[in-house]
């Protein structure tokens, strides 16, 4: 039965997901031709760290690698540890973007011999630079998909360590960062901390609000079935509340659930799918603590 279910409630996705497919493929390869731009006439040449495109830039100051190799190799050593730890169905989504993130990398390499920024100012070229990249992702993560990396690390974190999402982009991305001392001197680094703040508040902006959380509050009149969507395809918990309507003072059932940002435009358009007169609010949860709620 729960076989089934399950099967259900991908099929439920995939209609989704096929669903103004042109529309989310055209916003997935722009989204990675700005992040390549970015990459290559604002992050390579000031030496900006964080994620796996800090690794490739610490390979390339020290042993002259080419980034995009380096990115590449990376991504696809993730994306079989992904398929180990997380599991096939939360690893799909991530291949495209990984493999497809160091080509554009690569094919984009010589960009900046062609743009002229007309500025030397490393701080408003790492402001400039963030921005962009934070509007990529945006793009990346509206579409559905990510670019792998260390994204692949936190879920890991998360699932085995029991930490926030939050906590573990702060292990892995500062390990990063602290490499980098050691490359690039502190100067660089202070720089890459300013960009990962940027890319943190933009990419909320383009995807929805400023934090790294999203509360559902959800009256259906299929409860049984979103609540098995989230559990099955959006893989966080859900709280069956009882409520009573204001006016009616009938008796139903409200589910809240809190979601990452990245996940909102998935659950939304989950729930419009199995209920089209379904009722939710949406609001920030700007901090989450403890274990996940449960049904």
């Amino acid at each position: 039965m729960f076989l089934f279910k399950k099967k259900n409630t991908e099929n439920i996705l995939k209609t989704i997901y096929n669903k103004d497919k042109f529309k989310r493929y055209s916003q997935f390869i722009i989204g990675l031709l700005i992040l390549s731009f970015a990459f290559n006439i604002f992050i390579l040449p000031n030496n900006i760290v964080y994620g796996i495109s800090g690794i490739g830039v610490i390979f390339k100051q020290i042993f002259g690698f080419e980034p995009s190799y380096v990115m590449l190799a990376g991504n696809i050593a993730l994306l079989i540890l992904s398929f180990e730890c997380l599991g096939k169905s939360k690893t799909t989504n991530t291949i495209l973007g990984s493999l497809l993130y160091p080509i554009f990398i690569k094919l984009t390499a010589n960009i900046s011999t062609f743009v002229n920024v007309g500025t030397d100012d490393i701080l408003l070229l790492t402001i400039f630079g963030a921005t962009l990249t934070g509007f990529g992702l945006g793009l990346i993560f509206k579409s559905g998909y990510t670019t792998g990396g260390t994204d692949i690390l936190n879920q890991i974190f998360q699932k085995y360590f029991k930490v926030s999402l939050g906590n573990a982009m702060l292990f892995t991305d500062g390990i990063i960062i602290i490499g980098g001392v050691f490359v690039f001197g502190w100067a660089n680094v202070m720089y890459s901390l300013i960009s990962l703040y940027i890319i943190s508040i933009m990419t909320d902006k383009v995807v929805l609000g400023i934090s790294q959380s999203k509360a559902f509050y959800i009256v259906t009149e299929k409860p049984k079935e979103v609540k098995e969507f989230i559990l099955n395809n959006i893989s966080h918990g859900v709280t069956v509340l009882d409520a009573r309507g204001g006016y009616s003072n009938d008796k139903e059932k409200m589910l809240l659930c809190v979601v990452p940002t990245n996940m909102y435009f998935r659950l939304k358009e989950g729930i419009n799918y199995i209920d089209e007169s379904a009722f939710f609010v949406v609001t920030d949860a700007y901090e989450t603590s403890g274990g996940s709620l449960e049904s």
